[in-house]
């Protein structure tokens, strides 16, 4: 796997590794209970975030089938309104996955979008995937209109295969192969524009 150097750059955003200290900002949005509505956790505590911080700030480098936890940040300003993870599922077959959490206050300015699509350059381009999917709640729409607006392709629609938060889940997978792969952007994940 190829080393990788931070930050990735956007036309308006810097992809880094979460530091310990980036707690509290991230806190400010995962505390929220309509950023945790879809997700697996309820609402997190600023020690539970600070615990998951650690965890994260490690996961910086892919080595096999690793992930990665990136900060999402302005680049006018530094400040932080999201997160993104990009995992390796399965090395032999070249597959993948992504997923995004953004800040409700930065939310329909297409930031998500842009770190999605910096996230499947990086999968397609420095990691040679073949496949990247990403999955949503059912009830998430942005979430999925995200998806398809990064030219993913709904292939599933589970109905009630599980439990989630007390009801019935439902869930929509999204996917794209690199030869679909078709990047709106200048730059690409590590370079310094």
């Amino acid at each position: 796997m190829p080393e990788l150097s931070y930050p990735f750059e956007t036309e308006r955003l810097l992809l880094r590794p979460i530091e310990e200290t980036d707690a509290p900002a991230i806190h400010a949005y995962q505390s929220r209970p309509e950023v945790a509505e879809y997700q697996f956790w309820d609402p997190r505590g600023l020690a539970t975030v600070r615990e998951k911080t650690l965890e994260w700030q490690g996961m910086r480098q892919v080595t096999g089938e690793g992930e990665l936890a990136l900060a999402v940040t302005l680049k006018t300003t530094g400040e932080l309104i999201g997160d993104v993870f990009f995992k390796i599922t399965d090395a032999l077959a070249r597959q993948g996955t992504v997923g995004y959490t953004l800040n409700p206050d930065f939310q329909c300015k297409g930031y998500a979008t842009e770190a999605a699509r910096a996230l499947l350059n990086l999968g397609f381009g420095q990691f040679g995937l073949h496949r990247v999917f990403a999955r949503c709640d059912a009830r998430n729409v942005p979430s999925w209109r995200l998806m398809e607006r990064l030219g993913m392709r709904r292939e599933a629609h589970f109905k009630e295969h599980a439990l989630f938060k007390g009801g019935w889940d439902e869930e929509f997978y999204y996917a794209i192969l690199q030869r679909e792969w078709c990047p709106k952007t200048a730059g690409s994940p590590g370079s310094r524009q």
